[in-house]
């Protein structure tokens, strides 16, 4: 059997390890508590803080870090196929993207667009000359044009 000296020396040396950690300078077993309690509490504070401080870090990166999205355009004998891709709906980008195509004097011949859980527009299109015959389109024009629109429409939305 463990004999009351022993509890008492473990009980003591385990008042020590809490005193010690804790930081704290009391002597007395009720004052060791004390102290290891608002030691905890104050934990519990550090931690609700640093959790939100996390939580606005995540926001404000989440915000800086561009949509993910694909562009791909592919020059065609006449014109031009062009597939755009984002994981989320967009509300309002085709808009952007037909004002791109407008600029640059282009006709969207075809189209499919779908928006309902993530934005996703397949297009042929291209340039008619003044005899009405379409031409050939380089595709890396009109990729950087919808680029920047998107990158218009992200920063619109982001006012809202």
């Amino acid at each position: 059997m463990i004999s009351r000296e022993q509890k008492r020396a473990a009980m003591f040396k385990k008042l020590q390890l809490l005193r010690s950690i804790t930081n704290s300078h009391a002597h007395s077993k009720t004052s060791i508590l004390l102290d290891a309690s608002k030691y905890i509490e104050e934990l519990k504070q550090k931690v609700e803080r640093l959790n939100q401080e996390v939580a606005m870090a995540q926001n404000s990166s989440d915000e800086q870090i561009p949509m993910p999205v694909q562009v791909r355009v592919e020059a065609k004998e006449k014109g031009f196929l062009i597939n755009v891709l984002t994981e989320s709906s967009c509300p309002g980008l085709l808009v952007f993207i037909l004002e791109a195509f407008e600029e640059l004097g282009l006709e969207v011949l075809q189209a499919r667009v779908s928006c309902s859980s993530s934005f996703h527009l397949e297009a042929v299109g291209g340039k008619e000359n003044t005899q009405g015959q379409v031409e050939h389109v380089d595709a890396q024009v009109v990729k950087q044009a919808v680029l920047r629109a998107i990158e218009n429409w992200n920063e619109s939305s982001e006012q809202e």
